[in-house]
């Protein structure tokens, strides 16, 4: 069913010289849910207004060049097209960058997160698989377009589970996961996910993912300025954030009308920011154990929390984006700027990394422990409210 539009197209615009616009694709994400199935698109003063769909930004573009590359005509960033039949460790795939040739570019390299990440469509549906997801669901689409790129699903034939099809970035974590490990960012493109991942596997090597190069102009800068009326500019993006959080945690459906109600600095057009506008805020240099602080530029202020492990944290935030995720329509995607918490072996850990972006219940209690990294479900998620603007 396809949602209203309200129709703002977003571009990057009032970059400062010198620094590379940073052009968020959109989601792709056409159609309108509540808190457990599809509707039709909301009014104003409705419950449920503003959703991603509500809200079109850049419309992705792609050009197949037909030597085996693909031109994203909206990042100006050029990907390979094919997926290796083998997985690579960060080195392999490093190594293999510097000595790629494709279409006779000599440029190559493993992308960044933030430009891994620009290639995500929320169009995708994560399927169910059963307990032991050694089937690909029928109704499983990828968070990719693949009318332009080559997909994989995890390799089922060599005991991996549908959906490991983590796609390799070279940003690392600048803390660790697990119990102590040095872990790499990836994207999943079968379920709609950034994690950290343990890259050293025990007993020795390194972890395996899917890679697709890039090459292209630095992608995923920020250029951000207080205002000094409660509000900072991304000059890179062209959006407009509030400097300061919600203050509190709420479900999806109270997130959406919070923004709203929201006024701040003369403006009523605030909004709940999509998955890829929120993600783009991340700073990935940032870290609760590294710099005492959320994973964000420090002009902007984030309400610190008590976690599930009495340390002290920062908030889930909620984004948006429904995802597709399993049976239903229930859950909606977040970026947690502070740990992404799970319990595994009796301890509660950051299993993923702060920057990661993974889903909560719209509605219901916390818990922790769901899924194969326990990971916690909080199902109240704070709010940063953002707005599009024409001109610094």
């Amino acid at each position: 069913m396809v949602c209203g539009i309200l129709g703002i197209l977003v571009g990057a615009v009032g970059a400062r010289a010198g620094t590379p616009p940073y052009v968020i694709v959109d989601t792709m994400q056409d159609a309108c849910y509540n808190d457990d199935t599809s509707i039709p698109a909301p009014r104003a003063g409705e419950p449920y207004f503003g959703q991603d769909a509500q809200h079109t930004g850049t419309q992705a573009s792609y050009r197949d060049n037909g030597d085996g590359t693909v031109s994203d005509l909206r990042t100006g960033l050029m990907w390979s097209k094919a997926v290796d039949q083998q997985k690579m460790s960060l080195i392999e795939a490093e190594a293999a960058a510097a000595a790629m040739k494709l279409a006779g570019h000599r440029d190559w390299r493993v992308p960044t997160i933030k430009e891994l990440y620009s290639l995500i469509d929320f169009r995708g549906v994560t399927g169910f698989g059963g307990i032991l997801m050694t089937e690909i669901p029928r109704d499983s689409v990828p968070y990719i377009d693949t009318r332009h790129f080559d997909f994989r699903y995890g390799l089922i034939d060599q005991g991996e589970r549908f959906i490991d099809a983590q796609w390799l970035s070279r940003t690392r974590y600048v803390s660790k996961t697990m119990r102590g490990s040095d872990t790499l960012f990836g994207v999943n493109f079968a379920d709609g996910r950034i994690k950290g991942y343990g890259y050293q596997r025990p007993g020795g090597g390194e972890k395996k993912f899917y890679v697709r190069y890039v090459r292209g102009a630095t992608y995923g800068i920020n250029d951000f300025v207080d205002r000094g009326d409660g509000t900072v500019l991304d000059r890179a993006t062209g959006l407009m954030w509030a400097k300061a959080d919600s203050g509190r945690g709420m479900t999806w459906k109270d997130a959406l009308a919070y923004v709203e109600s929201f006024r701040l600095a003369g403006h009523d057009d605030w909004r709940l920011p999509n998955a890829k506008e929120l993600q783009s805020i991340v700073d990935y240099t940032r870290s609760p154990d590294t710099s005492d602080s959320p994973a964000i530029d420090a002009l902007f202020e984030t309400t610190p929390i008590t976690n599930e492990a009495g340390q002290k944290d920062w908030p889930y935030f909620w984004t948006s984006t429904t995802h597709m995720d399993g049976p239903g329509m229930r859950h909606a995607v977040y970026v947690s700027f502070g740990r992404a918490l799970g319990k595994m072996h009796g301890q509660i850990m950051d299993v993923h990394g702060a920057g990661s972006q993974r889903s909560d219940p719209k509605y219901g209690p916390p818990r922790i422990g769901h899924g194969p990294q326990g990971d916690a479900q909080r199902s109240r998620n704070y709010v940063r409210p953002v707005r599009d603007v024409a001109q610094p």
